[in-house]
């Protein structure tokens, strides 16, 4: 699907106000409000706009560490790699999982309530996680900006 500049500018919007409605939308993209929520329709339907979410403020919910755990793993055979990723995706404190090219095989974003509930998820779930060979963790310090926009 070919994006043209208003569908850009829906997308902007709908990034920073999810919960914006139909009218408002179309409002502030200068645009009939039925031309607007076909768009938006459309946007929906071929998959570029996937969900919608709440952000949540993680302090606000006693979540203030964050820590960024490299993974090697003994090999990267089909097996290996299916089987720590299926495992992985069951940790409900890990955020974000990536495959790397690197030194590391995996980068795991982690969220916890603090370093003791870290050595709890750690203990519980990344000891057990198949195939890994070593693991480094690094806790940020501070989150200098976040955003889940991405630059469209």
């Amino acid at each position: 699907m070919t994006l043209d500049e208003t569908d850009r500018r829906i997308l902007r919007v709908l990034q920073r106000r999810g919960r914006i409605s139909n009218a408002d939308l179309s409002e502030e993209i200068n645009l009939s409000a039925s031309a607007c929520h076909r768009r938006v329709q459309r946007l929906e339907a071929c998959g570029i706009i996937h969900e919608y979410v709440a952000l949540l403020e993680p302090r606000k919910l006693g979540i203030s560490t964050t820590v960024f755990v490299e993974i090697t793993l003994q090999s990267q055979s089909d097996e290996i790699l299916d089987a720590f990723e299926k495992a992985v995706s069951r940790i409900p404190d890990v955020q974000e999982c990536h495959l790397m090219a690197g030194t590391a095989d995996y980068i795991l974003k982690i969220v916890a309530d603090d370093t003791d509930d870290f050595a709890r998820i750690h203990r519980q779930h990344l000891a057990r996680l198949p195939g890994v060979a070593q693991m480094q963790s690094s806790f940020a310090l501070r989150t200098v900006f976040k955003t889940s926009a991405l630059p469209i």
